[in-house]
């Protein structure tokens, strides 16, 4: 072959080529994707950005500011005085927190295993009975309840607590229910297939994916008690509630200001603390659509 012919300017397959070229139908054809390195996989989204964790409280930490300068401020008469001596705000405050925690506690112990085993095979069938009965304490009015408790068990903290556990119970036992009952029944069966227990199956299918629905129904239930706690104070329990019903009663606009503000802040504190929970506990395969 001379080298003016038009095949001897060409190169030999295979020679002197780069990696990854290759020709077709006589052209130099490269393929860039060896070339390429594959892509690092991405990072799973962070579950609490710094936003969810710092926007709300820095808010609130505002909002007492401002409250804190303005009731140092405003004109007290010795009315106003004394209901807000001494450490009285601080004392309501802790009452107020104590009363939750402890009612939510016992919603809790009672609400989650009574809606477990509402959805067992021997006890499902009390499932709408026990649902009713549960509605019933929420549908009737919280002061009222309150009195009838008063009646029934006297005046004390352990009656407000009594009669807040019946308020909140509804929420966490209806959302376990639901949480429980949801669930396919193949993904059941599927655990038991390869010989998992029923309690096996309970702890490690059904709960983790009832998680979501119940944690809604406890963040519910801690919301509802901060304000049911404030009606704490017409059974003896304390609490902000305390400063409420002092401010409407002498008509001191300060003190009635103080309680309210400090009731919607330990609201909204404890729904921001219950969301960070909601968030941390669900497992991360049931977070489509977060």
């Amino acid at each position: 072959m001379t080298p003016d012919s038009p095949s001897g300017s060409s190169r030999a397959p295979g020679r002197d080529r780069p990696p990854g070229e290759h020709d077709v139908k006589g052209l130099a054809f490269r393929d860039k994707e060896e070339d390429e390195p594959a892509p690092a996989p991405s990072r799973p989204p962070r579950r609490i950005t710094w936003r969810k964790l710092v926007v709300l409280p820095a808010a609130l930490a505002v909002v007492l500011v401002l409250t804190y300068v303005w009731i140092n401020n405003v004109h007290l008469d010795s009315i106003a005085e004394n209901s807000l001596a001494g450490d009285t705000v601080q004392v309501r405050w802790w009452q107020h927190v104590r009363l939750t925690a402890i009612s939510t506690f016992w919603v809790l112990i009672i609400a989650i295993p009574l809606g477990i085993a509402l959805t067992r095979r021997g006890v499902s069938r009390a499932a709408p009975v026990v649902t009713a009965i549960a509605n019933i304490g929420q549908a009737t009015p919280a002061i009222g309840l309150l009195a009838l408790l008063v009646i029934w068990l006297g005046i004390g903290p352990s009656t407000a607590i009594t009669g807040m556990v019946i308020y909140a119970v509804l929420p966490v036992l209806s959302n376990t229910v639901a949480g429980l009952k949801a669930i396919e029944p193949s993904m059941v069966e599927a655990s038991r297939g390869i010989g998992m227990s029923a309690m096996g199956t309970l702890t490690k299918v059904e709960l983790p994916l009832a998680v979501p629905l119940i944690l809604a129904g406890v963040r519910t239930a801690l919301v509802l008690n901060v304000g049911t706690a404030t009606l704490a104070t017409f059974g003896g329990g304390g609490g902000l509630g305390d400063l409420i019903t002092s401010g409407i009663q002498t008509q001191r606009m300060p003190v009635l200001v103080l309680g309210s503000v400090l009731t919607v802040v330990l609201a909204l504190l404890v729904d921001w603390l219950a969301s960070l929970a909601e968030v941390a506990l669900t497992p991360r395969g049931l977070e489509v659509g977060r």
